[in-house]
């Protein structure tokens, strides 16, 4: 490749690395108008994270966190609660990983919304926001949905070492059926403000789960023949993209931009450019090619978070939160892997249970060993928990499992301040309303900005440049 010439134009600020990179993006079409914001920014001091670790499909507390084992037995289910390290609190036998670590975590086991539909379940705990929408769809996302938190923590908080603010991963949630579940986006806000999709596996509408080997689907178990993938995002630059020949693209952009006379396609533009901006960023940065290809990871690390989804998403969670990355949603599982309506049992003891206890307590061992664990906030809830009762829908599965169950949920909560081994909250003897310090997910989603160092008062705008307050709610007490 030939030297960088001294007749070349140059964007002020940028090395010949970093023009011939986001030359490479100007193939794709992207466009030029945000270079100069681009220029990679080291804080001097680590600021403070979330790794919110959402599990689509509702997590059952009676199989995980709130057992009940005096309960009926069509109340307690067939699993047995074990001892933690901490005195007189028990957890889900089938949790022993995170059992051996409970002075590291906490619990809420009291949080409570009144949906049991499950987009409605992930529009409210996703947008920390209670209240629907107007004009909400089930079905789809909206313009007027409630912005989520990713999307809140993405406008009103910087980037850092040319990483957006907030981070989504490995996936979008996107039913088998095709319908993309609402809340995950900006809604009012506008779809510039969307949050950033890592999409690091493949959608397979056919399986559901955390493992590599095969497919797993609620009604057949295991579905062979569907292995699962977790690629890298490709940041490399092509071959043979000099600066002269990227010069030349970005006249032509400037031209092709010059054209855009029409007000709307003018805004259409500029919303999409915002998106060009989030992938130049990380590509004139080449250290985050690294950062992002968690397969190269020494074989010990991949076998101590596990070799599958779960482990995969929480490793580049870690990383990306080290990098300088605010917000990490990390969606666990695609296809609402966490519906248990029928076989749950065995379901949850085979297949979903151990990886998460596993990759979860693989996280806070890692982040503690980083002295990351302080300034990181792990949460980790679903949309609903499931009916104090078991039930079984004998037309579409063999064994029992528990229905959707907005009433009461637990929620895990560790680092970032929070002191290990409290319980905040009770549920009554059957798992099924709160009777001790209800909190609602406006609640959640406050002690999440506040993790964040977000100001109480800080507002977002909305399309209309309305600021809209970001605290609907306060911090749950008694966790720090």
């Amino acid at each position: 490749m030939k030297p960088f010439s001294a007749d070349v134009p140059r964007h002020p600020g940028f090395t010949r690395r970093q023009m011939v990179q986001a030359g490479a993006i100007s193939l794709l079409g992207l466009g030029t108008n945000h270079l100069d914001q681009l220029q990679a920014g080291t804080s001097p001091a680590r600021l403070k994270s979330v790794i919110y670790i959402f599990l689509s499909g509702g997590l059952a507390q009676h199989e995980s966190f709130d057992p009940k084992p005096d309960a009926p037995v069509e109340i307690r289910g067939e699993f047995d609660p074990i001892a933690t390290q901490t005195p007189g609190l028990h957890i889900c036998e089938h949790l022993p990983m995170l059992a051996a670590r409970s002075s590291k975590w906490s619990l809420v086991r009291s949080l409570t919304h009144p949906y049991n539909e499950h987009s409605q379940g992930h529009m409210v705990m996703l947008s920390g926001r209670t209240d629907l929408p107007q004009g909400f769809n089930p079905s789809k996302p909206q313009p007027s949905d409630h912005p989520s938190l990713a999307a809140i923590a993405g406008q009103i908080l910087p980037g850092t070492n040319n990483l957006p603010p907030a981070i989504i991963l490995p996936e979008k949630l996107v039913h088998r059926t095709g319908r993309e579940i609402p809340g995950q986006l900006a809604g009012s806000m506008g779809t510039s403000d969307d949050p950033f999709f890592l999409n690091t596996i493949p959608y397979n509408p056919q399986s559901y789960g955390a493992w590599p080997e095969y497919g797993f689907h609620h009604q057949s178990g295991f579905v062979a023949g569907n292995n699962l993938e977790f690629r890298s995002p490709d940041l490399s630059v092509p071959e043979g993209m000099g600066s002269t020949r990227m010069h030349q693209r970005f006249d032509l952009l400037a031209a092709v931009e010059r054209q855009q006379t029409h007000w709307q396609r003018m805004l259409e533009f500029e919303q999409f450019d915002q998106y060009q901006q989030r992938a130049i960023s990380m590509l004139v940065d080449g250290r985050l090619k690294e950062v992002f290809n968690v397969m190269n990871s020494p074989p010990e690390q991949l076998d101590r978070y596990g070799r599958n989804t779960f482990g995969w998403s929480l490793l580049l969670a870690r990383r990306l939160v080290e990098s300088g990355v605010r917000l990490v949603q990390v969606n666990l599982g695609n296809n609402e892997t966490w519906d248990t309506h029928g076989n749950a049992f065995p379901h949850l003891k085979n297949y979903l249970l151990p990886p998460m206890d596993r990759s979860v307590s693989a996280l806070l061992d890692d982040l503690e060993e980083r002295g990351l664990l302080d300034d990181t906030l792990v949460v980790m809830g679903g949309e609903f928990g499931r009916t104090p009762k078991i039930s079984l829908l004998p037309s579409a599965y063999a064994l029992p499992g528990r229905d959707h169950w907005g009433k009461v949920q637990s929620v895990f909560l560790a680092g970032g301040g929070v002191q290990g081994g409290r319980v905040i909250g009770a549920s009554d003897k059957t798992g099924g309303y709160p009777i001790r310090d209800p909190q609602r997910p406006e609640n959640l989603a406050a002690t999440i900005y506040q993790a964040l160092g977000i100001p109480k008062s800080s507002h977002w705008n909305d399309l209309l440049d309305r600021p809209i307050p970001v605290y609907e709610g306060t911090p749950i007490p008694g966790l720090s």
